[in-house]
């Protein structure tokens, strides 16, 4: 009887998980760069940055998250050593809270702060939605003034321009929960008597709401009563609202009228004796306000209610209005890209006592992909010098060459794996270098070194047809050793 083969051992798939994925130097060097320009606008409005914990107790961050019929409440979790369940952080202001509540004493009150960072969600990963994404944000903790509110829209604006986005291609929509809360209340939905009772339905209806522009309204309506199976086959459980129910939540996402005004007349009629549902249009009064005195604006949108439980009052969206095309050749537009709200009582969790907050939150990669699509984000700049290696017994002297390039503020590396000057080259262009040094034996007796210019060699390639074109601009030239750092400088300078 011949023996088992041995079975080799299984080598792991090389493979990024669903919902994640790879960034590479181009688009990192983009991002960084935009979110430098986003943060400066922060900075100048007197916010301090803040870095937090990737991790959290699950107990801290709260069961806020919409997509509440999943295990562990759409988070990623675990237990540790000591039994106690950590998470990843599903966004910004849930450790914000945290750290508010942990550090009051010696925080300044109010507290201002925006934050950078990725966040994590345990989420059904689809076409541009990620289960790892990168936010901006910025808070003020401890005002309560509904100016806190229209500063953070007028701010968000300022943000989006400075990052590359115009004026006339965004929009910031505002709405306020208590409004949400005032119709609730007349569809049955809200006791304020009992303000925990049917939270479950209330959470449906806003889901279904945040989803007009994805399901249209015949799919809300399908939230709004007994639910909906989508193209897959899943179905989500509805908010089991009657006929009449429905369409008085219908008749406030409709509510939006030609101007502010007349909407804040229609929502007053929708939420009928509530007093939450009265202030909250009176709070949306007041920011539209104060918007248009220093030239921002907002239009007031009973459709934008943000899907997290948090929000307490108003909440804002900015949206981008042009339009791209999609993968199948159609044209659309690209949507929201940031938002916010006000969420009052996330720090009295920790505290028991009532600690005014308000911020927004700008989705980084979305915008990033919508700067993209405008060509918007700076061009990628050249790679480095990269000095070949000719000789590695005299790596000691190409290492210098290198550090005298960086030492004059210029990118530079020495050539470090194996090859020939063929290979060497070829890494150079890979790098995007736009100049490559190389001294053999000949040039140091000499005290000279070749300077390639890849980047005219490059054109030139395009554009010369002939050998004796070729010839008479040469893309290599041979410079004094001395001189290597002004040449090089002089030929990156003819690169831009």
């Amino acid at each position: 009887m011949a023996k088992d083969k041995q079975k080799k051992p299984r080598r792991p798939r090389a493979e990024t998980p669903r919902g994640f994925r790879d960034y590479f130097g181009a688009e990192v060097r983009a991002r960084d760069a935009m979110l430098a320009q986003i943060c400066e606008v922060y900075h100048a409005w007197g916010f301090d940055p803040l870095e937090t914990s990737a991790v959290e107790t699950v107990e801290a961050l709260g069961k806020f998250l919409p997509d509440v019929d999943r295990p562990n409440e759409g988070v990623f979790a675990w237990r540790d050593e000591d039994e106690q369940w950590l998470a990843l952080r599903y966004d910004l202001t849930a450790p914000l809270a945290r750290v508010y509540a942990q550090h009051r004493q010696s925080l300044p009150a109010p507290y201002r702060r925006y934050a950078v960072g990725p966040v994590w969600r345990d989420e059904k990963p689809g076409p541009g939605r990620f289960r790892q994404f990168y936010q901006c944000d910025a808070d003020t903790v401890g005002a309560a003034s509904v100016a806190a509110d229209a500063e953070m829209c007028a701010m968000l604006g300022e943000a989006l321009e400075a990052a590359g986005i115009a004026r006339g291609d965004y929009a910031v929509r505002i709405n306020n929960r208590k409004v949400l809360n005032g119709v609730m209340e007349v569809v049955g939905l809200l006791d304020p008597a009992d303000p925990e009772a049917q939270a479950g339905r209330r959470g449906i209806v806003m889901r279904a709401i945040d989803k007009i522009d994805r399901l249209g309204e015949a799919g809300v309506r399908a939230l709004l009563g007994a639910g909906r199976r989508d193209e897959s086959g899943d179905f989500t459980a509805g908010a089991g609202l009657e006929a009449e129910g429905a369409e008085t939540i219908l008749a406030f996402m409709a509510a939006r009228a030609d101007d502010g005004a007349a909407t804040c007349a229609r929502l007053r009629e929708l939420v009928g004796g509530s007093a939450a549902g009265r202030e909250g249009v009176e709070e949306l009064e007041t920011m539209a306000g104060l918007l248009a005195a220093r030239g921002a604006s907002a239009v007031i949108d009973p459709a934008v209610v943000r899907g997290l439980g948090y929000y307490t009052g108003p909440v804002v969206e900015a949206e981008l209005t042009f339009e791209v095309v999609d993968e199948d050749g159609r044209p659309r537009q690209f949507g929201s890209v940031a938002g916010g709200g006000r969420y009052d009582d996330l720090v009295r969790r920790f505290t028991g006592e009532a600690v005014p907050a308000t911020g927004i939150s700008i989705g980084v990669d979305r915008l990033l992909a919508a700067l993209g699509e405008k060509g918007r984000l700076t061009a990628e700049g050249p790679g480095p010098v990269v000095v070949t290696v000719m000789d590695r017994g005299e790596m000691a002297g190409y290492q210098q060459m290198a550090a005298e390039l960086r030492a004059a503020g210029l990118r530079a590396e020495v050539f470090l794996g194996g090859g020939n000057m063929a290979r060497q080259l070829k890494y150079a262009d890979q790098r995007r270098a736009a100049v490559a040094v190389i001294e053999g034996g000949d040039e140091r007796a000499r005290g000279v070194v070749q300077l390639k210019d890849l980047a005219l060699g490059a054109r030139l390639a395009a554009e010369i047809a002939t050998h004796e074109a070729w010839k008479a601009q040469p893309a290599q030239v041979e410079v004094p050793r001395g001189g290597l750092v002004a040449a090089v400088r002089a030929m990156l300078a003819r690169a831009d």
